[in-house]
């Protein structure tokens, strides 16, 4: 088994960072990305909104490994988090439904709004593989060598929808008590590339500025 854990201060308020963890995709850093779908919402008696997300990742496997060792490069992974408007929290939990026997990674997620109006993010990660056949440490060696390296880009693509949040003026809904909580104005359902990638542009032609919007828009064209 290996382990990562790291930590992350966003100058933005708790509000819209948490926004834009449920906005990160689509993104020109995650093309991997091939689907994200809500499986289930929920308004808890708490206030809380517990939301299920199918997610469909692309990847590729190392030189070294087995021929056949997975029957598809791609694997499901399932996002389930609850978002606690009150306490300006947001905790995420994700991980794999297959090949969990090569390797189970299990990915926890915390945004924490804090005194001085910045968010917190702490991450923790651990990789288990029980393929065994002496690769059983590789595999997970590999795994968290991987998850290092994207890590970078993953938080290069989301500092890129925090900047078009900010570019576009969108406003996520007030993160009040429960009883003006409408979930609807603050999450979308699943998402579509293509037409995601036409609003924005659409958007961009009204805003004066350039930097992530520019991006997108040669994403789109490249793509």
């Amino acid at each position: 088994m290996r382990f990562y854990s790291q930590s992350f201060l966003y100058d933005d308020p708790w509000a819209i960072v948490s926004y834009a963890f449920f906005m990160r995709y689509p993104n020109p850093l995650a093309s991997h990305i091939l689907s994200c779908d809500v499986i289930s919402r929920t308004i808890n008696p708490s206030g809380t909104l517990s939301t299920t997300r199918l997610i469909l990742k692309s990847g590729a496997l190392p030189r070294w490994a087995p021929k056949g060792i997975v029957s598809r490069a791609e694997s499901w992974v399932i996002e389930e988090s609850e978002v606690d408007p009150a306490g300006r929290v947001v905790r995420c939990t994700t991980r794999n439904l297959d090949h969990v026997k090569v390797l189970h990674v299990e990915e926890r997620i915390v945004f924490q709004g804090t005194d001085d109006g910045k968010t917190a993010q702490t991450t923790e990660a651990r990789f288990v593989s029980n393929f065994g056949w002496g690769l059983t440490k590789k595999i997970e060696t590999h795994g968290l060598t991987k998850f290092k390296a994207n890590i970078q880009r993953s938080r290069q693509g989301f500092s890129m929808i925090l900047d078009l949040i900010r570019q576009s003026r969108m406003r996520p809904m007030a993160m009040g008590p429960s009883d003006s909580y409408t979930p609807s104005q603050y999450l979308p359902n699943s998402y579509d590339a293509r037409p995601s990638v036409e609003r924005a542009e659409e958007r961009a032609q009204e805003s004066k500025g350039g930097g992530s919007w520019l991006s997108l828009k040669t994403w789109r064209r490249s793509s």
